[in-house]
């Protein structure tokens, strides 16, 4: 009977994958990555009793359709119960089961909007990445809502600090992926090795050390939302097996010899030009081709400086609220001297100026004298840190600035002679708000 089910399901359109056991049905349910199982009852090994619930403890959320020749209520209940979706007896009428999958799968898509409604509704606390009246952001905001509307991979490009993350998670919560998985993968934080094995997974005996199968981050990320942070920074070598997975969907696991099957949308991000690391072969173009089908430019924020007043506003009103601080708010000078700081280190430099002016506010106003900027980014402005005496971090933070500017910005180099691992320094400047590329 599958042979005229395939038949008919594939002449309206569906690609169909067949099994003729529970054991060969379970190994292509979790290789492929169906979006609805339609079970015949009895099988040579076993039943749908048997099968179902091996099937929900790989994905919960695939429905199942259970058809039987030996159809009554109590075995229909049963079955129910277990976790199918619907229950049929054969000979099913092909019509009429096309349209039951049609259904089925309309009712899962109408149920993650309503989830996604919801969760949006409840994320108005989360960062709006479009604060402000510029006609930069409200470019930005025009294309991000194209974009949200689109499944297409996106490429946000913007300096650091400037908000990519934010506006990522924006895209994937207000997106129909919304009520699945956000997947967060920083690709300068890993090395080529550790990057592989996280973003694929292996299997037990893939390496030294790999003691049992390990899912990747692709696993984790299937149906949502796979967001790439400095995929300029993902190794040449590495490319290649990815471009791969947004072409063909498909992955092998380290170690592994069958190919997995991963529907994830692509949202990456950088802070360098990628046409420069394709003309200097650092980056493939074809994979370049792949990912830049939208692109959101995040404008720094020594472009927008009437924008600072509006964001400095929503940046206290969330400090307060992390802190359990007074109403606080900030007084004249403050504001002019936030709007006279060159911002190198963009909103993440914003956000720390005004957590540090929080503490130090006695009263209720935060004024220009609690406000400490820094001096020792690339482009940072005029303004001096007060005080004769430097903090610990103010202390480390020019050392590592120092360094940077004898290596050129090359972060390999500069976290060997500063004697710590490169994804330690690439945390440091990520924290600090320190762009290595402003050093080349």
């Amino acid at each position: 009977m599958r042979a005229p089910i395939r038949r008919f399901l594939e002449h309206h359109g569906y690609e169909v994958i067949e099994a003729p056991t529970i054991a060969s049905g379970e190994a292509s349910f979790r290789d492929n990555r169906p979006d609805i199982a339609v079970l015949d009852f009895m099988l040579p090994d076993g039943d749908a009793l048997e099968l179902i619930p091996r099937l929900k403890a790989i994905d919960p959320d695939v429905p199942l359709i259970v058809l039987t020749g030996h159809g009554s209520i109590d075995l229909a209940v049963r079955t129910v119960k277990e976790g199918a979706e619907h229950f049929l007896t054969k000979p099913p009428e092909l019509a009429a089961l096309t349209t039951l999958i049609e259904r089925t799968l309309d009712n899962q898509r109408t149920r993650r909007r309503d989830t996604a409604a919801r969760r949006s509704q409840g994320e108005r606390g989360a960062p709006d990445p479009f604060i402000g009246t510029t006609s930069a952001m409200k470019t930005l905001a025009a294309e991000a809502q194209l974009a949200v509307a689109a499944d297409s991979p996106v490429l946000i490009m913007g300096e650091t600090g400037s908000g990519k993350g934010v506006l990522a998670r924006w895209l994937h919560a207000n997106g129909v992926r919304g009520e699945e998985a956000f997947v967060d993968v920083n690709c300068a934080g890993l090395s080529r090795e550790l990057l592989e094995s996280e973003l694929f997974g292996h299997v037990r005996g893939a390496f030294t050390g790999a003691i049992a199968d390990k899912k990747g981050l692709l696993d984790v990320a299937h149906r949502g939302t796979l967001f790439l942070d400095e995929i300029g920074d993902m190794d040449i070598s590495l490319q290649p097996k990815f471009l791969k997975v947004l072409e063909e969907k498909r992955f092998r696991r380290l170690g592994d010899v069958s190919e997995r099957t991963v529907d994830v949308r692509l949202v990456a991000a950088t802070n360098q030009e990628l046409t420069n690391l394709v003309r200097d072969k650092r980056f493939r173009a074809d994979l370049y081709y792949r990912i830049n089908t939208l692109v959101l430019r995040v404008a720094p924020l020594r472009e927008r400086a009437d924008d600072i007043p509006i964001l400095a506003a929503d940046l206290l009103r969330r400090l307060m609220q992390e802190m359990a601080r007074a109403q606080l708010e900030l007084a004249p000078d403050a504001v002019e001297a936030l709007v006279g700081h060159s911002w190198p280190g963009n909103v993440r430099e914003l956000r720390n100026v005004l957590e540090r002016g929080v503490l130090a506010a006695q009263g209720r106003l935060v004024e220009r004298r609690h406000l400490r900027f820094d001096t020792s980014s690339p482009g940072a402005g005029e303004a001096e840190v007060e005080g004769p005496y430097l903090t610990l971090e103010q202390v480390e933070r020019r050392h590592i600035v120092r360094v940077l500017q004898h290596e050129k910005g090359q972060v390999a180099s500069a976290a060997e002679r500063l004697g710590v691992p490169r994804s330690t320094l690439y945390q440091k400047l990520k924290e600090m708000g320190i762009d290595p590329v402003g050093f080349r």
